[in-house]
């Protein structure tokens, strides 16, 4: 994931880390890839519209853009074109072309970090509007979690192509052959105790693949999720920095400590596409990551262990549950000059029938998963995701941004802090753990570096709140 440009009404001051925020150089160079056509231009010379809609490069995307047939078949005065890019660039190029009202875009692809904040800036289109006046879109099935996190004083701003919290994926063969079992609901304990009997260096096999790459969108996210069930918190109540509090120290050695005894090789180098090929293909005997995993570890095209898998919650420590909430999802810009022919798209893609269609055209388990909870039950979605479906939806109904550890927090947010300066804090402090978890620092310089990054941001919180 990448840092946002500047943004040109921020809704808070500057804090100190901002100068050295990748702005226009980054967004510009983005902006530069794309040879598409302007929002709102004529097709073919007649009365048609041309929708151009940015979104992320992966699976369940590139089965979107492969059923956009399905799409004009039903809307013949509209075409589509994508701009699909890889996550980092997409957000790059996205929160670009937002920022700047470049409008580019007719509807773009963001997620629950990007949502309430646009919306308070007044970037993107009130889609409830649109919602309340669609027959059968039935915005009371998406997951309450979901909605609410992508909504701005009651009304939706984006709307949920997938959901996803986080758990365990673990190799039930090699489980028995090492003898131990997987407790239905376990601690990071009883994890770590798992990783080190299942470790198997020699046949290739680490005891567990863990995220160590830098990135507020990689290592962090299952991190702040260890760090909130461990009771740890970035800021008290009054924005002072935390990161070098017992709770933020014990999470860090924990996570810092279990990737490099029983995680993968080059830990530090392994981003989600990484563990989810390594555990895919056999080389790992624990994955805890995004639920969304399961649309490779259970295709029988991309995975080598279909089958194979045991599914359990986000583990815990001191909270009740563990697991992080997050969604990409479908938003149209303010500038579009086509928002009803956008809406157009975003509810057919957001659909229940679009789920079907995926299942019967691609199979089951590669259908957008969490977004809705009718999905769970379609008879033969619940038998293709009969070993995952329970902790997905547990996952992702337990999760609560709004409480997300032990202790009051001035923010919200469980993989992520949703405040504008998260994606240059988080970037700094994950660039800390990665290069501990490398060994080419300890933890606790790893923490001292954090704590001073996380009090410049604290301060103009504090400021402002004078």
């Amino acid at each position: 994931m990448t840092a946002p440009p500047e943004a040109p009404r921020p809704r808070r001051p500057r804090s100190p880390l901002a100068p050295l925020r990748p702005l226009a150089a980054a967004g510009a160079a983005a902006l530069l890839l794309t040879g598409c056509a302007g929002a709102g231009a004529l097709a073919g010379g007649g009365d048609s519209t041309r929708l151009v809609i940015a979104i992320v490069a992966n699976p369940q995307m590139q089965d979107a853009m492969a059923l956009q047939s399905e799409f004009t078949a039903e809307h013949p005065g509209i075409e589509v074109d994508f701009v699909s890019l890889p996550e980092n660039e997409a957000r790059a190029k996205i929160t670009t072309s937002i920022a700047t009202g470049g409008g580019e875009f007719d509807a773009v692809m963001i997620s629950n970090y990007e949502t309430k904040q646009w919306a308070e800036y007044g970037w993107l289109e009130n889609l409830q509007p649109h919602i309340d006046a669609t027959e059968g879109y039935d915005a009371a099935d998406f997951m309450p979690s979901i909605r609410e996190d992508l909504s701005h004083k009651g009304d939706m701003y984006s709307v949920p192509f997938y959901g996803e919290s986080s758990f365990v994926a673990y190799r039930k063969d090699l489980f028995d052959k090492a003898g131990v079992t997987m407790p239905t609901e376990p601690t990071w304990d009883e994890i770590a105790s798992l990783a080190a009997e299942v470790d198997d260096p020699e046949a290739g096999v680490s005891g567990i693949c863990l995220r160590g790459l830098a990135g507020w969108g990689e290592v962090l996210s299952p991190f702040n999720s260890v760090l909130n069930t461990f009771g740890g918190r970035w800021y008290d109540e009054q924005w002072n920095a935390q990161l070098d509090s017992p709770e933020f120290r014990e999470a860090a050695e924990f996570y810092v400590g279990l990737a490099r005894e029983h995680g993968q090789p080059g830990a530090a180098n392994s981003g989600f596409g990484d563990c989810l090929n390594r555990y895919s293909q056999g080389r790992s005997a624990i994955f805890y990551d995004s639920t969304a995993m399961v649309s490779t570890t259970e295709d029988p095209e991309a995975s080598t262990v279909v089958g194979k898998n045991g599914y359990v919650p986000a583990p815990v420590a001191d909270t009740d549950y563990g697991g992080w909430l997050y969604t990409w999802s479908l938003g149209i810009p303010a500038t579009s000059e086509h928002k009803d022919e956008a809406w157009k798209f975003l509810s057919w893609m957001t659909d229940k029938d679009y789920i079907r269609t995926v299942g019967e055209t691609y199979g089951w388990q590669r259908v957008p998963p969490g977004n809705r909870q009718s999905t769970f039950e379609i008879p033969q979605y619940a038998e293709a995701a009969e070993s995952y479906s329970g902790p997905m939806r547990k996952g992702i109904e337990d999760a609560d941004p709004e409480d997300p550890t032990v202790d009051p927090v001035p923010y919200t947010g469980i993989g992520f802090l949703a405040i504008p300066e998260f994606q240059d804090l988080g970037t700094r402090v994950s660039q800390q753990l990665s290069a501990a978890v490398a060994g080419q620092i300890s933890v606790d310089e790893a923490l001292d570096q954090s704590q001073r990054y996380a009090e410049s941001v604290g301060d103009t919180y504090k400021e402002e709140n004078r």
